[in-house]
């Protein structure tokens, strides 16, 4: 595993070591039905009146940010996203005998803003403003890291929910009541990139979730996404039933 890989795991296990996520996990209902995914769907329009998504593997390419920076951590709290990211940035470099001390390790966090987007993540986005859809974001980041993030994307959201808000990091459920309170008695899809930290919670709590499956990875889980899609051009032709 190169230090990229290592790096994208250490952030994405942190989820599953806070508490939150482990009482989650503990709390999840059994059995599941089995192990299939539906079939590919037709939606009918209109189906939904707001469609919230994943930031970062989602909307904005975080491979290739880390990749980028390149060239965590267990916690028995909530702690800051940038402490995560510094922290991660830390391990890889003890793993790869290359001491990287707290202040320079920052330094994944700060290009953050940098992270590009997906090709296809600002037209799509574009073309559901039009369409009519109120868009949301839930994120495992902090605010100022997600506002930097936003001036890269060409729409402006209707709402976001952030790890910092809810003092939460997903897979634990308190984005997803958070978007609830928020949404109301409007129709809302859910839509990302992440089995563990999406896809699972969204399924457990009933909240119609589409997988945008870019990687094309095995499902890890009995959970059952509305669809599954590889691209956000996909999500977008499903959603709205146009080609």
């Amino acid at each position: 595993m190169d230090e990229r890989a290592y790096l994208y795991s250490q952030v994405q296990e942190y989820g599953s070591r806070t508490p939150d996520c482990q009482a989650f996990r503990s709390a999840r209902r059994s059995p599941l039905p089995a192990p299939c995914l539906p079939p590919y769907i037709p939606c009918m329009r209109r189906t939904f009146d707001i469609i919230t998504f994943d930031c970062y593997g989602t909307l904005i390419d975080w491979e290739a940010g880390i990749s980028a920076a390149i060239s965590a951590i267990q916690a028995a709290e909530y702690v800051p996203y940038r402490d995560v990211l510094t922290m991660s940035a830390m391990a890889v470099g003890e793993r790869l005998n290359w001491r990287v001390d707290q202040a320079r390790a920052g330094f994944l966090a700060d290009s953050l803003s940098g992270w590009p987007p997906f090709v296809d993540t600002n037209a799509a986005l574009e073309q559901l403003k039009r369409a009519g859809y109120k868009l949301g974001i839930l994120s495992n980041v902090d605010e100022d890291l997600l506002a930097a993030t936003l001036k890269s994307l060409s729409v402006e959201f209707d709402f976001v929910v952030t790890a910092e808000q809810v003092r939460s990091y997903k897979p634990a459920t308190r984005h997803f009541e958070r978007a609830r309170e928020i949404v109301g008695a409007s129709s809302w899809l859910h839509a990302a990139q992440s089995w563990f930290h999406d896809v699972v919670p969204a399924y457990e709590l009933g909240i119609p979730v589409a997988w945008v499956n870019r990687t094309r990875e095995p499902p890890l889980d009995n959970a059952r996404p509305l669809v599954e899609v590889t691209t956000l051009v996909e999500l977008v032709e499903w959603v709205t039933g146009e080609t």
